[in-house]
């Protein structure tokens, strides 16, 4: 890989507020294919606004040869919205949260390319959490 310039550049659109060790992250960057994921739930059958700045990064590590994950919460959708609203919580059906996790994946594909060497990965924490039992997770 070439030397890697993403954290100088995040760092100078104020998109990183602060890290551990930024010079030896932009090091490894540079040397090696560096795989990264960032959480969507699915909450409503749309991303919206504030998904955008996410995922252009992602699209950005990818553009530079590393692998993002799309982890979607299936299960963790399950439970309702995390929206801190004083109101109760809707709970949907497993089949409306899948067919938002469909709706997802559709509205990432024009920007993470799904096919290739670094291709990015869509996730589902519905598939790991449905076969664990509360026994089991506690």
């Amino acid at each position: 890989m070439t030397p890697s310039n993403l954290i100088p550049d995040m760092q100078a659109r104020g998109l990183i507020a602060q890290a551990t060790d930024a010079d030896a992250i932009n090091e490894l960057l540079g040397k090696e294919q560096v795989t990264l994921y960032c959480g969507f739930d699915p909450t409503a059958d749309s991303l919206h606004l504030g998904h955008l700045v996410p995922v252009l990064l992602l699209k950005r590590f990818q553009l530079a040869g590393h692998k993002p994950i799309a982890l979607v919460g299936g299960a963790t959708g399950m439970i309702g919205d995390p929206s801190f609203k004083a109101a109760e919580r809707k709970l949907n059906t497993p089949e409306v949260i899948a067919g938002w996790v469909d709706k997802i994946r559709g509205q990432l594909s024009p920007f993470l390319s799904f096919e290739g060497d670094n291709a990015a990965v869509m996730a589902n924490n519905h598939d790991w959490f449905a076969r664990i039992n509360v026994l089991d997770f506690l």
